[in-house]
C-alpha cells in the first residue's frame, strides 16, 4: 500500500465509488482508487471473496505481503527456501 507496508488491522478503509458490472461481467474500478494503488492497465489483479464477506480485489502481491508477515518470512528468506 502507498505509504508504507500493509499491517494487518492497521489499514484505513476507504470509499472510492461504485462500480457497474457490464454486459461481460466486467467493472471499471474508479480513477482515483486507481490512482491510490497505482493500478496500471495491464496490472494483474487477484479476486478473493467468501459467502460472508464479498468479494476483495487486491495486487498479488498485498498477498504474498501477508504470508510473510504471518510466517514471519524475511527478504533474505527469500533466497534460501531450503530451510522451509
Amino acid at each position: 500500500m502507498p505509504g508504507g507496508k500493509h499491517m494487518l488491522g492497521m489499514s484505513k478503509n476507504r470509499v472510492f465509488g461504485t462500480a457497474k458490472v457490464g454486459d461481460r461481467g466486467q467493472i471499471v474500478i474508479p480513477q482515483e482508487a486507481r490512482r491510490f494503488f497505482g493500478i496500471s492497465p495491464g496490472d494483474t489483479l487477484l479476486i478473493l471473496g467468501n459467502e460472508v464477506s464479498g468479494l476483495v480485489v487486491t495486487k498479488p502481491q498485498v498477498l504474498s505481503d501477508l504470508a510473510d508477515e504471518i510466517l514471519g518470512t524475511t527478504e533474505e528468506d527469500h533466497g534460501n527456501r531450503d530451510h522451509v
